[in-house]
């Protein structure tokens, strides 16, 4: 009897320990989610451009310092403040929206620093292209948003810079154009209830 009393204490606090390392899941606030980049124009000045259309999800466990996130933006979403630009950007020279309407960033590797987001190690497709990137991490942070009744949401600023020509994208490139494009993503997800 005893026997079985300690193996259902074991089997009962196992499953405990199973169900507190879960992660929670987050879906991802796009109005306060933007997808921005940065690409030198001529050596004179910087474009900037973000996508105003995202969504995604999260998965995050602090305790046991493991995330994974999904993040896709809609390509003809993209906002300079020039609608002329904005067209040039959505043809085919450069991100062509029209056959390739969305791009996405898939993750399931965090580093962690201490008990910080450091890295998000994962893969973006662009252009129907998937290579490596890792977005070093900024102000990664979780807590409860009074706006939300005190949901807890989790977010920060991710960076990193691409040689866009590893996609394909290689407009203005044989008279000099910039190839390296950093791209900037402010996130924030609320978690599910």
């Amino acid at each position: 009897m005893r026997t079985s009393i300690l193996t259902a204490s074991v089997a009962a606090a196992l499953s405990l320990g199973a169900a507190s390392a879960m992660a929670a899941s987050y879906t991802i606030d796009p109005t306060h989610t933007f997808v921005t980049f940065e690409i030198d124009h001529n050596k004179t000045s910087t474009n900037r451009g973000r996508f105003d259309k995202a969504e995604g999800s999260i998965e995050f466990d602090r305790a046991a310092k493991t995330g994974k996130v999904d993040v896709s933006v809609q390509i003809a979403s993209v906002n300079t403040g020039t609608p002329g630009f904005d067209k040039h950007l959505q043809s085919a020279d450069i991100f062509n929206a029209a056959q390739f309407a969305t791009a996405r960033f898939v993750s399931d590797q965090f580093v962690f620093d201490g008990d910080k987001v450091d890295e998000v190690k994962g893969q973006l497709t662009l252009l129907g292209q998937t290579h490596p990137v890792t977005f070093d991490a900024d102000k990664f942070n979780c807590y409860a948003n009074q706006m939300l009744q005190g949901r807890e949401v989790c977010g920060g600023d991710f960076e990193a810079t691409i040689d866009r020509t590893q996609w394909g994208s290689n407009f203005g490139v044989d008279w000099g154009a910039a190839k390296d494009v950093k791209i900037i993503i402010q996130i924030e997800a609320v978690k599910a209830e």
